[in-house]
Order: C-alpha cells, then sequence, then structure tokens
C-alpha cells in the first residue's frame, strides 16, 4: 500500500512553493504528491466567482506541473491524483475543471478530485459530469468526485449535501453510468455527526467505485484536517473495511490544518510525522 499527501500547505502556507514542496514529501517517506490545483483560480466567496491569482498554476499551467513532475520523478516520487479548484457551483467554473483534468495528466495523475455541487441533485450534477468527461477521457484521467457537507448556522452544525449518504453518493455515480467518474472517499467528511454515516459504512457501499482517499481525522464535529491519531477519529475499522473491500488506490493524506501553523525551519519534521502516519495505516493494511 503506497502513500500519498496533498502539498498545498507545505507549498502556499508554510510558503515553501511546490517544487520544494515535492523534494520534502519524497524525502519524508511517501510514494507519490497530489497536484493541489487550488490556485489555479481562488474562489471569491463574496461575488461568486473564481478571481485570478499571481501563481504558476493560473498564469502558465501546463508547462509548470510538466516542471512539477519531473521534479517528482527526479525525487522518485509520483503524482497519484490531483484536487481541482472549487466550488463547482460557480459561474465559469468548468473551463477551469476541464484544464484542471488537462493539468492531472500533464502531472501524470490518475485522477482528479472534482467536488460536486453541494446543493444539486445527482441529475443535475450529472449533468456538470457528462460535459467533463470527453476532456478526461482524452486525456486517460478518471474523474473522482467525493462526500461533502453543508453547514446550519442557525442548528450550527454539519448537515447533508451532495454525497455525504452512501445513498446520495451511489445516486451520483449511477446517474452518470461511466467507469470514467468513480468515488474518492474524504474519511473524515464521511465521520462527521450531521452527515449521519461513517468511514466504514460509504466504503462497503461504494465498494469497487472507490479508487481514491483522502486521510485526515477531526473530532467529529467539526471539518479538522488534522493529522491521523491525533482527534477522535478511530481508524482501525476503517483500514479494515478498506481491506474487505478490496481497495487498491494510494492513501493520500489531506490533513493541511496540521501544516499551516508550522514554521518554514521545521516543515520536514512536521512532513516526516505525516508520512509516519500515514505509513502506520498503510502497514496496518497491509497486516490484515
Amino acid at each position: 500500500m503506497k502513500i500519498s499527501t496533498e502539498i498545498d500547505a507545505i507549498a502556499n502556507h508554510i510558503g515553501l512553493g511546490e517544487e520544494k514542496a515535492i523534494e520534502l514529501v519524497a524525502k519524508a517517506g511517501f510514494d507519490a504528491w497530489d497536484c493541489s490545483l487550488f490556485e489555479m483560480g481562488n474562489p471569491d466567496w463574496a461575488n461568486k466567482r473564481i478571481k485570478a491569482t499571481e501563481h504558476p498554476l493560473f498564469k502558465n499551467p501546463i508547462p509548470f506541473v510538466r516542471k512539477l513532475k519531473k521534479i517528482g520523478l527526479d525525487n522518485g516520487i509520483v503524482c497519484n491524483q490531483s484536487h481541482a479548484p472549487f466550488p463547482s457551483s460557480f459561474p465559469g467554473i468548468r473551463d477551469l475543471l476541464k484544464l484542471a483534468i488537462e493539468c492531472t495528466a500533464e502531472a501524470g495523475g490518475q485522477y482528479c478530485i472534482i467536488h460536486p455541487d453541494n446543493n444539486a441533485s445527482p441529475e443535475e450534477n450529472a449533468e456538470m459530469f457528462f460535459e467533463l468527461l470527453p476532456t478526461a477521457k482524452a486525456c486517460g484521467v478518471k474523474i473522482a468526485t467525493e462526500n461533502m457537507w453543508n453547514y446550519d448556522h442557525e442548528k450550527k452544525r454539519v448537515v447533508a449535501a451532495a454525497c455525504s449518504s452512501p445513498k446520495s453518493f451511489l445516486d451520483h455515480i449511477n446517474a452518470v453510468g461511466d467507469e470514467y467518474l468513480v468515488a474518492c472517499l474524504d474519511i473524515g467528511h464521511a465521520e462527521m455527526q450531521g452527515c449521519e454515516t461513517s468511514a466504514v459504512e460509504m466504503i462497503h457501499a461504494l465498494k469497487g467505485h472507490l479508487q481514491a482517499l483522502h486521510i485526515h481525522d477531526n473530532d467529529k464535529i467539526d471539518d479538522s484536517h488534522e493529522i491521523p491519531f491525533s482527534m477522535k477519529i478511530d481508524f482501525h475499522p476503517i483500514v479494515k473495511a478498506l481491506k474487505e473491500e478490496g481497495y487498491n488506490g494510494y492513501f493520500t493524506m489531506e490533513s493541511p490544518k496540521f501544516l499551516y501553523p508550522v514554521a518554514k525551519e521545521n516543515a520536514f519534521e512536521a512532513i516526516k510525522r505525516l508520512a509516519d502516519a500515514a505509513r502506520s495505516l498503510a502497514d496496518e493494511f497491509e497486516s490484515l
């Protein structure tokens, strides 16, 4: 079982840049890197639009990800997947999602994680995925959509959204009915109380549709995106369920909030801690 991690936190929050992030991820013991494409266009939530950035992923994305791929290969690791910009509900984002799929292919990734529109029906989201599928197939990159959540500010709790339950997730997959749309299970999202499911339930429901993961810990209330084994999620039954269902993808960490406060001089030690947590999960999987 191979391990991977997103690199946005290292590159753009610690501030080391994508090139150095990939080098440190390799040095820490990860087998792969998740190509974070958020800087292709940042969400302007107030005006419901994607805004420009000064980042190379916005200005010259294809040559930049080709460069990142080479850095990864030079350091002995590959890109396993990417994460496209979001939210999918903003006008004009579909061309950006198509470009994200192309960037994934150039980086060498197999999957591009694309959020569903949180508030859309399976059929409405299927219309978006149908538009993206020709690009995905031309690039040889599968679209992996993930289980989402909404927040009720009056009740101050997480509530259901697209793909947040086993039924909703399967309804989305079946509405498209194409092998190029698969599932990325976000472990932390599934474990939040308001989503009224669990990671184990989702794993058994999704079965072979499950081909990618986002792994992180939380207090089962908020979307903490912390390092595994630091909060309240019990990962042992989750790993067991993955083994029972024959999961054969990567164990990909999405624990950016663990890295947000880390100073540049302490970055490698923190990344190594994250790699050790990921390897512990992978070793447990292999031992079952």
